[in-house]
């Protein structure tokens, strides 16, 4: 037989072409396995920053939406109510309630907005600032343990895949309140 008839050169090929595509089946199934183990992991670290995020909120007496709300204005800070409210995913007057009673615990400050006096600013106060990042210490300190271990390189990575991350998250909270 003519090995250059087209018979005898698609022979190797079609017998190439299930292992290929063998690989590639296997390759894919490998990508969804790892995205799988990612996802988990992602619900895993909410869960855990949840319940710590609770356990850091009974120490220092604030309910949990209120330290989430100290967070965003430390974070964003001086920021208006209304700005505040959409950040935070809650109803105007539900953020009301939440700044009085970080007001009164002398967590946070409402001052004249200086581009619009009819509006105000909080701010968090520093000093009680500082309580709240005491309670992250131990955190803070295993995450420096646990970065130790990777190059730089991987840590642009990661670094960049929790801004993605945080990106996607906020998209689909924002798309299920207009819901």
């Amino acid at each position: 037989m003519d090995s250059t008839l087209p018979e005898a050169a698609s022979a190797p090929a079609a017998a190439a072409a299930p292992a290929l595509s063998a690989s590639a089946a296997s390759a894919a199934r490998r990508r969804r396995r790892l995205v799988a183990r990612i996802k988990d992991g992602m619900r895993d670290l909410g869960i855990q920053f949840a319940l710590l995020n609770h356990q850091v909120g009974a120490h220092l007496d604030l309910r949990d939406a209120d330290l989430e709300c100290l967070d965003l204005v430390s974070r964003y800070g001086p920021i208006g109510p209304t700005a505040l409210a959409k950040r935070a995913g809650l109803h105007p007057a539900t953020l009301t309630g939440v700044l009085d009673r970080l007001e009164r615990g002398g967590w946070v400050i409402r001052t004249p907005n200086p581009s619009d006096r009819r509006a105000v600013l909080v701010q968090v106060i520093k000093e009680k600032e500082a309580e709240v990042s005491f309670m992250y210490t131990a955190l803070g300190s295993a995450m420096d343990r646990v970065c130790s271990a990777y190059g730089d390189a991987e840590l642009v990575k990661m670094a960049d895949f929790l801004l993605q991350t945080a990106k996607a998250t906020r998209v689909a909270t924002d798309d299920l309140a207009e819901d």
